[in-house]
This record gives C-alpha cells, sequence and structure tokens, in this order.
C-alpha cells in the first residue's frame, strides 16, 4: 500500500501526465489538423469539420497548460483535473453517439476508450490529491 507521500507523488505525476498529453494532442490537432484526424481513425472533412476539430484542438491546449501552471497549487490541480475530467467524460458520450454512424465508428469507439480512460486517470488523480 502506497503511503499519503508516495500517492500525492503518483497522483501528481499522473495528473501532469494528462496535461502535457492533452497540450501534445491539442496541437496535433490544432496545427495538424487533418493528419492528426486521420490518426484519430476520422475519415477526409471538409472546411467546416476542420474548424470544429480546431475549436477541440484549442479547447485541450488550453487545458493542458492550465493543468501544467497548477502544478504547483494543489488546490488549483485538483480543479484542472475537474474540468479536464468533465470535458473527458463529455468527449467520451459524444464519441458513444458517433460510434452509432458507420463512417465514424472506428473513431468514435477510439473516443470512447480514449475519452474514458483520460476521465478516469484526471477523477482518479483529483481524489487522490484531496486534503
Amino acid at each position: 500500500m502506497l503511503g499519503r507521500r508516495e500517492m500525492d507523488t503518483t497522483a501528481r505525476r499522473v495528473a501532469l501526465g494528462v496535461g502535457a498529453g492533452r497540450v501534445a494532442l491539442g496541437a496535433g490537432i490544432f496545427f495538424a489538423t487533418q493528419p492528426a484526424l486521420r490518426a484519430m481513425r476520422f475519415g477526409a472533412t471538409n472546411a467546416s469539420g476542420e474548424a470544429v476539430a480546431k475549436l477541440g484542438g484549442g479547447r485541450d491546449l488550453v487545458l493542458g497548460a492550465l493543468t501544467l501552471a497548477a502544478r504547483d497549487d494543489r488546490e488549483a490541480l485538483r480543479a484542472a483535473l475537474l474540468i479536464s475530467g468533465t470535458c473527458d467524460l463529455a468527449d467520451a458520450v459524444a464519441m458513444g453517439v458517433s460510434a452509432r454512424r458507420p463512417e465514424t465508428r472506428d473513431a468514435g469507439i477510439g473516443g470512447v476508450l480514449a475519452g474514458g480512460a483520460a476521465a478516469a486517470a484526471c477523477f482518479w488523480a483529483r481524489r487522490r490529491l484531496a486534503d
């Protein structure tokens, strides 16, 4: 069983990993939208779809930066994890809806798994960082 200090260290590492991963994913989606969408198993999209994807990329950049900036403030980090985890949970639900359509099924399933895992990591770390 991990002691309080080791648990805090592990939770903080998870939180910072989630933040860094979010920055990387957000930057990829924002700056290299078409390759990122292909990697996420979406098909080709038009300018409108690319613009919507960039919105999500920008959101992830900001949330990741917020999480990393909060690294030395336990309460701010917990708040950032709550916001990030909630967004990830909403993404998982949205991707689950997308999985119902054949043309977005693979991306939808991947999004449910990735969003669900990210939400679980955020909520786990947040709980472990409680006072």
